[in-house]
């Protein structure tokens, strides 16, 4: 997961504790899979997912819609699993 971020979760955390709003503009905390990887592996026992999650409510309380489904191609809707779909329009719509 942290190959395909544009930041760190390192780095995102760095980010939030000096109150940098840029971190609300990158990909990371999308990208982030709540897996809890980064949470265990955190020698300071922070907790990487909640704040990931966090992020992106408040992104998702400004009502920006990240994916439109106008946009996806039939076929691939039919052809994607239907959890898979559900979950994302939650995660990345508002």
């Amino acid at each position: 997961m942290v190959s395909e971020m544009d930041i760190t979760p390192s780095q995102m955390m760095r980010m939030v504790q000096l109150g940098q709003m840029e971190v609300m503009d990158t990909k990371a905390m999308w990208i982030c899979a709540s897996c809890f990887a980064c949470t265990v592996r955190c020698p300071r026992g922070l907790d990487l997912a909640k704040v990931a999650e966090a992020l992106r409510q408040v992104k998702l309380r400004e009502a920006i819609d990240h994916i439109d489904i106008k946009k996806i191609p039939e076929d691939e809707i039919r052809r994607l699993p239907q959890i898979a779909l559900v979950s994302s329009f939650r995660k990345f719509t508002g």
